[in-house]
């Protein structure tokens, strides 16, 4: 993401200047990803607008902390192991 971040990356991000992550799906294997990405590039602008909206209406960099350092959420006591997990609150 840095790369593309940056122009370093030649292809379409870099000729059209795309530097920010506006949608993200995770999946457990890359051939589901493939064809899902494949089914999204088949729609027509507007599906994918109304897609992306749907959970990032403001449009923010969902890559916009990526790479920079992390931030304890409290110190971590010698001889713990420190939990890489985000808190979570009781309802989640």
């Amino acid at each position: 993401m840095a790369q593309h971040k940056a122009g370093e990356i030649e292809g379409f991000t870099q000729r059209n200047k795309i530097n920010r992550l506006v949608h993200i799906e995770v999946f457990q294997y890359v051939n589901a990803a493939i064809r899902r990405e494949k089914e999204i590039k088949g729609w027509d602008r507007a599906k994918r607008v109304a897609l992306i909206e749907s959970d990032n209406p403001m449009w923010d960099d969902l890559a916009a902390d990526w790479g920079k350092p992390v931030r304890l959420l409290r110190p971590v006591v010698a001889g713990e192991k420190a939990d890489p997990s985000p808190a979570r609150s009781a309802g989640s």
